[in-house]
């Protein structure tokens, strides 16, 4: 069909009109007009303004449900007073249906009372007046009213219908959506603690002995060679873990948790050997019975220790002091170091943007766990307390 008739489009409603005028100019040239000679006297053609009348009501079923409702029944009551034509009757069962479909739910509601009592009225006058032969002057009123009414609820109920699936559907459309870009926020973040934790402490050590030759021309070879070692060491470990969090990400297959959990708190004694190594003198307490931890739990105290630690090396003076508690139904680490008062000695700082602090209190947030960080004492104290479960 042309676009102009359309779903929604005013052409559609121009050519039903037209249609109706059509039809019901076809009634009047077979002479369906009038159905009930009760004035006889008037001449046929006045029958075409109330046809022209209904058809001009069904154009307006959108843009003027009202005035078209207003219209058809002018026209239809002109039409019975001139004798009733079957063009006008069948023309204005369609504004029926239309205002019930386009029109406020009130008004369905009025016009359903109406041409239900038209037809139970039309019955029982019929029953009084000519006996059980009567009933069927309510029959009229049933297929002429109340028949389009009722098939213009169903209609509406229909249309009203699929537009609150279409809105719902838009709604989880929306939710999916929504959720998908919290998914990849929620990655991001996760890629960035684990990039973050993965090279800075690496990268911290390979710096200061790198800082440190440069700022001490006259070292000794052997000096001058354990500086060396550590930063090879560093850079190999640091490469390693690259490799492993780059082949988490290449690597569908995988399982991010089993992968990215290599590392837990058993495994800090490899971690305080390279503190160690770079220059980090760490002293070690650890309060209860060590046990098996949820993997997440273990990981992130792990990266919370080696961070903490890393900025131990990175603004401290040199020692710091590791507490891991194994409390009842959580785990407790706490990095407590004494801060430099002024900068490094050769008074290059090494860079750092404030993302490891964010890192921790996110690894312990995701956790539903505590995390503390601040000068206490003249010392720099983090701690963090991580759900463990019950012990058993």
């Amino acid at each position: 069909m042309p676009g102009w008739v359309g779903s929604g489009r005013p052409g559609r409603d121009l050519a039903l009109a037209g249609v109706s005028l059509v039809g019901g100019l076809a009634a009047y040239g077979v002479g369906l007009q009038p159905q009930f000679p009760w004035a006889p006297d008037v001449p046929r053609v006045s029958f075409l303004l109330p046809l022209l009348a209904a058809s001009v009501a069904v154009g307006l079923r959108r843009v003027a449900t009202r005035t078209g409702l207003v219209v058809g029944t002018v026209a239809v009551f002109a039409d019975a007073a001139l004798g009733v034509s079957v063009g006008v009757t069948v023309v204005y069962t369609q504004v029926l249906y239309d205002t019930c479909v386009y029109g406020p739910s009130r008004w369905w509601r009025w016009l359903l009372r109406v041409t239900v009592g038209l037809s139970v009225g039309g019955t029982v006058a019929g029953l009084l007046w000519w006996g059980w032969r009567g009933a069927a002057v309510g029959m009229p009123f049933a297929l002429l009213g109340v028949l389009p009414v009722v098939t213009g609820i169903s209609v509406r109920q229909y249309r009203d219908q699929a537009a609150t699936e279409r809105a719902r559907a838009e709604q989880t459309a929306r939710l999916v959506e929504l959720d998908r870009r919290q998914a990849v926020l929620a990655e991001r973040a996760r890629m960035a603690r684990e990039l973050h934790d993965v090279v800075a402490n690496q990268l911290s050590a390979v710096a200061l002995h790198a800082t440190a030759l440069l700022a001490a021309p006259g070292l000794d070879r052997p000096r001058i060679d354990a500086a060396l070692r550590v930063i090879r060491e560093s850079s190999v470990q640091g490469m390693a873990e690259m490799r492993q969090l780059v082949g988490l990400l290449r690597e569908p297959s995988v399982d991010p948790v089993q992968e990215a959990t290599r590392v837990r708190l058993d495994e800090l004694d490899r971690l305080l050997a390279r503190m160690a190594d770079a220059g980090l003198r760490v002293r070690t307490t650890v309060r209860g019975s060590p046990r098996e931890l949820p993997v997440g739990v273990d990981l992130a105290a792990y990266r919370i220790v080696q961070e903490s630690l890393t900025n131990a090396l990175r603004h401290g003076t040199g020692t710091a002091e590791l507490t891991v508690a194994y409390l009842p139904t959580e785990v407790a680490v706490t990095v407590e170091n004494p801060v430099r008062s002024g900068g490094p000695a050769d008074g290059a700082a090494l860079p750092a943007g404030g993302a490891g602090l964010i890192g921790m209190r996110e690894r312990a947030a995701l956790l539903d766990g505590g995390f503390t960080a601040g000068p206490r004492d003249g010392c720099w104290r983090v701690r963090a307390t991580l759900p463990a479960g019950e012990r058993t």
